[in-house]
């Protein structure tokens, strides 16, 4: 019961939590969002007290149930490894302790040093929302959109199409990479990586020594056939001598089913070895029934919402449209609620949720070594709707912290900057305005680009007082920027290409309207 206990839990929590990271609607959050909160290294970055003794109370009474059930690597892990249908396919090993630890020190030594994006290329949590986000998240949203045509063909509008498109090709290569190496490694091993390289299983190794409950071999029944240590995917059973690395024990179970002599046993150490004492004369039955800690096993409720599609700007399908490129910005904008560039450093461990649940696609994963995977706002597909708080109600680590709508439009994040040589009326001589027609902020004015134009009522006058035809008086923007907050907009329609003739500047540290 306890090993399939184990993987009820588990394949829940990992199809939820997965279900979380791809959704692109919202709808997930909603309900399913306390799940990435729960994660340790989010709430240890986030300093969220309560998931923290969460995780510590269930590790001193469990062990290393936690990663077994809760961490979504971890069950990645032992999805690949029951693909490889061979049987006694482990083997006992020693613990690389110098190598656990020393990552463990360097890590503890990185978070004190608020360097967390670093930790976040190895921590679990981030590694798998990295793999699922930038290899999964596209396959998901183009089966949402065979879904869509499907509905629309039989006259349902219940689902929308979304742009599919590469945001990152290093952010890709990593996640690869990274899905590569764990994936072989569980292939091959189990929980090598959980073992050897992640943090958060050593540093819940060391609490499951003392955890309250434990797999206990019982050297009296046992007959020595080994089947546990080779069925153990930690690697962490001697059948030799009949001991356990607790540290590295993931209370899995899988000993437990393989043992046909019930030796083994899943409880208080001291109790079962008292209860063996006692009772050998039940050594036949199946045994665990008055020893075994129940685990409580945790309801949820998911929901579906359907949604409405979001409005697009076309150009009719007349005209090849060159792609906009991304302007050279002396300063990264960062999204709303993140404070400030430093802020989102510190705190943001690359988990990629917020970039996968961004309805505008003006998020994506940073290229900059010193911030790699990180997210930075950009305006070539989209921009940031002020009513749009998504990311900011996501975000799991307080790097991107929860702001209301209110607060997100009165909040500067960038100012917008007109670049005079690419704009359509001075290049072009064609009068435009898309930029003040669209800007929600109401932070541009057009003035005229002639000298000495000037407006009587609904006239235009030169110099001379004399009248100019409307079609003539080419208009320029001109930014106020204290009412400017940075969205995006005027930057992203801005027809003018490759580069658009205005564009958003980044404030280091967000300011208030």
């Amino acid at each position: 019961m306890l090993k399939k206990i184990r993987i009820t839990l588990a394949l829940i929590f990992w199809v939820l939590i997965t279900w979380l990271l791809v959704d692109f609607t919202g709808t997930a959050h909603v309900y399913l969002g306390w799940m990435a909160k729960i994660q340790f290294l989010p709430a240890l970055v986030a300093m969220n007290i309560g998931a923290l003794l969460f995780i510590v109370a269930l590790t001193l009474l469990f062990g290393r149930i936690y990663c077994s059930i809760i961490c979504p690597l971890g069950v990645m892990q032992d999805v690949i490894a029951w693909f490889r249908k061979k049987k006694n396919k482990y083997s006992y090993s020693e613990e690389k302790g110098i190598l656990r630890y020393s990552i463990l020190a360097i890590t503890g030594f990185l978070l004190a040093t608020n360097l967390a994006w670093i930790v976040g290329l190895i921590a679990p949590y981030s590694t798998y929302g990295r793999i699922v986000g930038t290899v999964f998240s596209p396959l998901y949203k183009l089966a949402n959109n065979a879904l869509a045509a499907l509905a629309e063909h039989y006259g349902s509008y219940a689902f929308y199409e979304v742009d599919v498109w590469l945001k990152s090709i290093p952010a890709l290569i990593a996640a690869v990479a990274a899905w590569i190496i764990i994936g072989i490694l569980a292939w091959r091993g189990g929980r090598t990586w959980c073992n050897t390289i992640c943090p958060v299983g050593s540093l819940l190794g060391i609490l499951a020594k003392y955890s309250r409950l434990k797999v206990v071999i019982d050297p009296d029944i046992c007959n020595g056939c080994r089947k546990c240590e080779r069925n153990c995917k930690a690697s962490c059973i001697n059948g030799k001598t009949h001991e356990i690395d607790y540290s590295r024990c993931v209370t899995c179970g899988d000993c437990l089913e393989q043992c046909a002599q019930h030796a083994i046993s899943f409880g208080y150490k001291p109790m079962i070895e008292k209860q063996n004492q006692i009772a050998k004369e039940y050594e036949d039955k199946k045994a665990d029934e008055s020893r075994r800690a129940v685990l409580t096993g945790v309801a949820l409720l998911a929901g579906t919402a359907l949604v409405k599609a979001q409005e697009k700007t076309t150009d009719g399908g007349l005209a090849e449209i060159e792609d906009m490129k991304k302007p050279n910005r002396d300063k990264l904008i960062t999204p709303p609620g993140s404070i400030s560039l430093r802020n989102l450093s510190e705190h943001c461990t690359s988990c990629q949720l917020c970039v996968n649940s961004c309805p505008n696609d003006v998020l994506r994963p940073s290229n900059s070594l010193d911030r790699f995977m990180q997210p930075e706002v950009s305006y070539e597909r989209g921009y940031c709707r002020p009513e749009c708080t998504r990311c900011s109600d996501v975000c799991p680590t307080g790097a991107i912290k929860p702001i209301t709508v209110e607060q997100r439009t009165a909040t500067q994040v960038g100012h917008a900057v007109w670049i005079k040589d690419n704009c359509v009326p001075v290049a072009d001589g064609i009068p435009c305005g898309n930029c003040a027609r669209h800007c929600p902020a109401q932070a541009i004015q057009m003035v005229p680009l002639q000298a000495g134009v000037h407006q009587d009522g609904w006239r235009w006058l030169d110099a001379d007082n004399q009248e100019i035809p409307r079609e003539r008086v080419l208009l320029i923007p001109v930014v106020n920027e204290e009412k400017c907050i940075g969205c995006g907009a005027c930057e992203n329609l801005c027809p003018s290409r490759p580069f658009s003739a205005i564009y958003v500047e980044g404030h280091e540290v967000h300011r208030e309207i």
